[in-house]
């Protein structure tokens, strides 16, 4: 028995062809729907890739001058040069990295994802800085 040639299919309407519809969108596009997690990921990978300074210099600056009030007498006031709290500055975001670091370090061993009060005080006593 011959096979016959199949045919193409063909649409109904004039010219045997569907014309295809365009569809008009009025307003504005629709807002695309991230997963939970995924800005805070995207924003890690990007002060991951920076190299300024996560605090505000002037807050930071005004921390100091508050803290080194505590520790002189009433009515002595020091001048801080701008390197000097630069240099503090660098010094003390460097130590919270860490911390914060070691602390993620903790709360993946204990198979959490976020990191708690329980980590941190674990990543100070084990870098010996531990004060209560």
């Amino acid at each position: 028995m011959a096979r016959e040639k199949s045919k193409p299919f063909r649409f109904g309407g004039p010219g045997g062809r569907a014309r295809a519809q365009v569809r008009q969108r009025s307003g504005p596009p629709p807002v695309r729907r991230r997963r939970p997690g995924e800005r805070a990921l995207k924003e890690i990978r990007a002060y991951e890739r920076t190299t300024e300074l996560l605090i505000r210099k002037r807050a930071f600056s005004r921390l100091v001058r508050e803290v080194q009030g505590h520790f002189t007498p009433r009515g002595v006031e020091y001048r801080w040069a701008a390197t000097a709290i630069l240099a503090l500055q660098e010094a003390a975001e460097a130590h919270l990295i860490g911390l914060l670091a070691d602390a993620n370090l903790a709360a993946i061993h204990r198979k959490c994802v976020t990191i708690g009060p329980k980590d941190m005080q674990l990543a100070r006593r084990i870098r010996g800085r531990h004060r209560e």
